[in-house]
């Protein structure tokens, strides 16, 4: 595990001479240079982020004069962090530019044939369309951009870490992109409990609570996958059904584990609880590798194997669960 910062300090340069080819004037700045990240993930990230930097100077920031009439300083502002959030490093990338509106990203993906002319999309969905193969906001091609390749592969590069990415953006104010990345760490602490025969771990920061599967979460359940956490309803995982476990605990008393990841929270529906455990981390065999919500096993001391849940798998295959239906 190593600081971010000496790696994001190498990125100064980069938006300088991206800065003054285009005759931009840029006030550049880091935040969270201290958060730590596994030096694999580092030294993969770098050129991703290299090339969002490089779009938020080129097609975020507008030219001084232009910017001067919008009401702001000609000089720009473009700004990269770090922080650790449930388990996960988030890197922010924003910048105060003219902003993207749907409209636009749906025209140009119409003009490119990456999308019908009626289609209808969320201002979510219209986002992600920057990541399409093929996608660019530019109007002329340059040695920067316009080549329409860039942040498809991105975004391969960030997923290829485990991670997600996505932009958000307004109007006249500016964009940000966010990357979520897993925190790699040999050890963790974790949350051991069991379902059927089986040993699970949650990393610890992820829990948000546990609470008793009573009978009226079981009532709850019988009409949908959603159960009523205090007024607020919550997709429940029933992670015996999910992973085809056998009962062996038939009658004993149920928990559900709820779980958090990006301003979402997800109820697990788990057997016996055993409380906290560090956990070293070993990665699974390529039989293993494609287990769907699980990312790694560790050894107990018992000389068994306890399988570690990848929660924001487990988050986007519920909310795929919940779109098909």
């Amino acid at each position: 595990m190593l600081p971010v910062g000496e790696s994001f300090e190498k990125f100064r340069r980069v938006v300088n001479d991206v800065a003054h080819k285009l005759g931009k004037k840029i006030n550049f700045t880091i935040l969270g240079g201290e958060t730590e990240l596994d030096k694999t993930v580092i030294e993969k990230i770098a050129d991703p982020l290299v090339h969002m930097l490089r779009n938020a100077v080129d097609h975020g920031i507008e030219m001084p004069d232009k910017r001067l009439k919008a009401g702001k300083s000609e000089m720009g502002n473009v700004e990269l962090r770090a922080f650790p959030e449930s388990g996960s490093i988030v890197i922010e990338i924003e910048d105060d530019g003219k902003g993207l509106s749907k409209d636009f990203l749906m025209e140009k993906a119409i003009s490119k044939g990456l999308i019908a002319y009626d289609t209808q999309m969320s201002d979510m969905q219209a986002y992600q369309l920057i990541f399409a193969p093929g996608f660019s906001t530019a109007e002329v091609i340059s040695d920067i951009s316009g080549r329409g390749v860039g942040m498809d592969v991105v975004k391969k590069n960030i997923e290829a870490l485990k991670g997600d990415v996505e932009l958000s953006s307004v109007v006249g104010e500016g964009s940000r992109f966010t990357i979520r990345l897993p925190l790699t760490l040999a050890i963790i602490d974790g949350f051991l409990f069991q379902v059927g025969a089986t040993h699970y771990v949650i990393p610890l920061d992820m829990i948000s609570e546990v609470v008793e599967f009573d009978a009226k979460h079981k009532m709850q359940m019988d009409k949908s996958n959603l159960f009523d956490l205090r007024g607020a309803l919550l997709p429940l995982l029933n992670v015996k059904k999910f992973y085809h476990e056998k009962s062996t605990n038939a009658g004993e008393r149920q928990n559900i584990i709820i779980v958090k990841y990006a301003n979402q929270k997800m109820g697990m529906l788990v057997d016996e609880l055993y409380g906290e455990n560090q956990t070293v981390i070993k990665p699974l065999g390529r039989l293993f590798k494609n287990a769907p919500g699980i990312y790694g096993a560790s050894i107990l001391g018992s000389g068994e194997i306890a399988l570690i849940f990848d929660i924001p798998a487990l988050f986007a295959i519920v909310n795929l669960d919940k779109e098909l239906k």
